[in-house]
């Protein structure tokens, strides 16, 4: 391609209301253009490098043997209404209604779409298992869609839904993409890590997270530094505490006026943090409950919401918290609570001996309370977020905390909506069976955005070479003044086109330094220059991105050069 002939749309401007780099990057290379709030246009260059990704996605979808379907964006109601999501989905879903007054959404997702399709054409367990995937643009309507492309409301996702008739079928499928979506992200040359994660709005029982690691990341991973274990730190398990030898000391109420916060508490009485057991009061779908959990520990709310059984969880608010307990927020404790309001304590909290919490009334706590003898233990369940340097659940490593941006999600859904939607086959027996699902997700425009996060610096973006839009930029210096060089630009332009090595010539008539500028914005991984000087002597500069000073390379050797630098592919 040349760029004389290319809409090579750079600035050196930094957009005021880009955030994060790669949106900043992505607008300053033109790779996208803003339409209105989360909605962009994919101009040439960012097309190019979405392209590869599907490329690569769809190459490996393919390996696993499942089959490319394009299903609607545009989905009827009445198949939300079926699985129980219209409503539940929320302001997420854009509604819309045609001119018959009937009701449809722009779809988020398509579990229900590719329910129906199948429960049509599916008759016999001979036909599974099964699984179909399409890569196509989807549509939530983000309360604040914002870093570009990362959090937009209209994206290009790939998903792929199988279908089986046992749980063992359903796992080897998922193994099988588990292991498909860690050679996807490895060819695109990305670094990245699969955790556990909760399943969400999505549901089922098991879920896995592939993120790519970056500083800007939105998610938290907590990782062990001896073995494989990995989760987002909302499903990161505590390792259990260990039996303390302390022995109960007499319990007495202390005045504590005037305290607000935990470390006010801690500082007042002489204690540690971690003597206090502070109660934290939520909502759990509409009802009240108290949380119990170690001073200085956070509560987990995704973790709480599972504890509960609960769809919906928040904080309560200040006189929800008085009208549930009849104290005031930072007075509330175990002891003498109302009877039948909800109470769940963390492990941590659980084990914690002699410990210090709310009297439940105002300017007073309880110091030296133990469960079991001052009241009884209610029941417990890992209610904290894990914190860098503490044990792995799994062995004796240690876990630390890095951040990550989520680019794959993969479920087993079990029959959540076969179950709803009546997909069903019939099994050896010749009875109705529901089938088991299993669905496996890529945000593909997401992987764009994340790879620039990973991979830039100050000039621009680094592209992983399967991702570039071009491999090589050939950069003709003074191409307007000088035959020799436009002669043989043209030549090393017409060879890289035949070798296949992608290339992108700028025969602009413009400055070398405005050149360098744009191919290092714009992340292609390769750089050629000819000159005349280069010329003469028989040589031309060569410096890949990544490099820190450039070097000449004979020009009759430059192909076999490029290639071996490039590489396969």
């Amino acid at each position: 391609m040349r760029v004389s002939r290319f809409p090579l749309f750079t600035t050196k401007e930094t957009p005021a209301d880009a955030e994060i780099v790669s949106h900043q990057l992505m607008l300053r290379a033109g790779m996208i253009q803003k339409v209105a709030a989360g909605l962009y246009n994919w101009l040439p260059l960012g097309l190019r490098v979405l392209r590869n990704v599907e490329a690569i996605v769809r190459e490996e979808m393919n390996r696993t043997g499942a089959m490319e379907v394009l299903m609607p964006a545009v989905q009827p109601a009445e198949l939300w209404q079926e699985s129980g999501r219209w409503d539940q989905y929320g302001p997420l879903l854009l509604r819309i209604r045609d001119r018959h007054d009937r009701d449809f959404c722009f779809g988020p997702t398509h579990e229900e779409v590719i329910t129906d399709l199948v429960r049509r054409e599916l008759r016999s367990y001979k036909q599974l298992p099964l699984t179909y995937y399409q890569i196509q643009t989807k549509f939530r309507d983000e309360t604040r869609p914002r870093f570009g492309v990362m959090r937009a409301r209209e994206f290009v996702m790939k998903d792929a839904y199988s279908f089986h008739l046992s749980q063992a079928s359903l796992q080897e499928t998922y193994d099988a993409m588990r292991t498909a979506y860690s050679r996807v992200f490895e060819r695109l040359g990305l670094d990245f890590r699969p955790v556990r994660a909760d399943t969400g709005d999505i549901g089922g029982s098991v879920s896995e997270e592939f993120h790519v690691l970056a500083d800007s990341g939105e998610d938290a991973i907590a990782a062990c530094d001896g073995c494989d274990y990995a989760a987002n730190t909302e499903l990161a398990e505590s390792r259990p505490p260990k039996p303390t030898q302390q022995q109960p000391a007499e319990a007495r109420e202390a005045l504590t006026p005037d305290i607000h916060t935990v470390a006010e508490q801690a500082e007042l009485l002489g204690l540690n943090v971690d003597q206090i057991v502070k109660s934290v009061v939520v909502m759990a779908d509409g009802e009240p409950a108290v949380l119990y959990v170690v001073g200085d520990d956070e509560l987990n709310t995704v973790k709480a919401a599972r504890a509960l059984e609960a769809g919906d969880i928040r904080l309560a608010e200040p006189e929800e918290a008085l009208n549930a307990t009849g104290v005031p927020r930072g007075f509330i404790g175990p002891r003498g609570l109302p009877e039948g309001l909800r109470q769940v304590v963390d492990h941590r909290a659980a084990a914690a001996v002699n410990f210090s919490s709310g009297a439940n009334r105002k300017d007073y706590h309880w110091v030296n309370l133990n469960w079991d003898r001052d009241m009884p233990l209610p029941p417990t369940a890992d209610l904290r977020t894990v914190k860098a340097g503490e044990g792995c659940p799994n062995c004796d490593g240690t876990l630390s905390i890095t951040r990550g941006i989520e680019v794959g999600h993969i479920f087993q859904l079990g029959t959540k909506y076969s179950e709803s939607m009546g997909a069903t086959v019939l099994d050896e027996s010749g009875s109705d069976a529901l089938m088991t699902m299993g669905c496996y997700g890529i945000g593909v425009s997401r992987v764009v955005a994340a790879a620039i996060e990973q991979n830039h610096d100050d000039n621009g973006i680094i592209w992983p070479a399967p991702l570039a839009p071009f491999k090589v930029a050939l950069i003709s210096i003074n191409i307007h003044r000088s035959e020799a060089v436009a002669e043989k630009s043209g030549e090393l332009y017409q060879q890289l086109l035949d070798a296949g090595l992608d290339p992108i010539w700028d025969d602009r008539e413009a400055r070398p330094g405005v050149k360098f500028a744009d191919m290092e914005l714009i992340g292609v991984p390769h750089r050629i220059v000819v000159s005349d000087r280069g010329i003469e002597a028989g040589t031309l500069e060569y410096r890949g991105r990544r490099d820190s000073e450039n070097q000449n390379i004979p020009m009759e050797g430059a192909l076999d050069f490029l290639r071996e630098r490039i590489g396969p592919g």
